[in-house]
């Protein structure tokens, strides 16, 4: 008898999610939902809603965001593209930068690994800077190590270019 492994690696994935139109708590659930109901992707936990101010043009509502732990094995250019098929299946139009929108989803780390492409950059770029990404990324993992640059919490204390303007803060689990 031949034994095959599986060579198929699962990764740990953080996933930031944000809305601010159209019932974000419920863009937020349904967006959730849609990822545990797709193949080769396993939701762990949530960091349940953090509302904070928008970031871009302040004449739009405040945002509600949570991170969501995952384990998939899908690569990181797959999972984008199932993250923005289910942005286009809740509805979302970009209007403006940074502005207003009922779902967005975006790849905070895959895995360890650190990747930069034309379509991906992974650790996301604003990870270390914005409190409504770090703060729920925190609440999942106090000791979440960003790839080629350390643990997440020793960034932000030293770091003179993270931005709290944002006046994020957690307001309840999500159910």
């Amino acid at each position: 008898m031949v034994v095959v492994e599986n060579l198929v690696k699962t990764r740990i994935v953080y996933l930031g999610l944000g809305s601010n139109i159209e019932q974000p708590r419920l863009q937020i659930k349904k967006a959730i939902k849609a990822l545990e109901n797709l193949d080769n992707i396993t939701v762990i936990s949530n960091a349940g809603y953090f509302e904070s101010k928008p970031m871009g043009p302040e004449d739009q509502p405040d945002f509600v965001n949570t991170v969501v732990k995952l384990e998939t094995v899908l690569t990181a250019s797959e999972l984008l593209t199932q993250c923005q098929l289910i942005e286009q299946q809740q509805g979302r139009v970009k209007k403006r930068h940074w502005g207003e929108r009922c779902i967005d989803l975006d790849i905070l780390l895959y895995g360890c690994r650190q990747i930069k492409t034309a379509s991906l950059c992974i650790p996301h770029s604003g990870l270390c800077q914005r409190d409504f990404v770090y703060k729920p990324l925190l609440k999942l993992n106090a000791e979440i190590e960003i790839p080629g640059k350390g643990l997440l919490r020793n960034i932000i204390k030293n770091n003179d270019t993270v931005t709290s303007g944002y006046a994020c803060q957690f307001t309840g689990c999500i159910l």
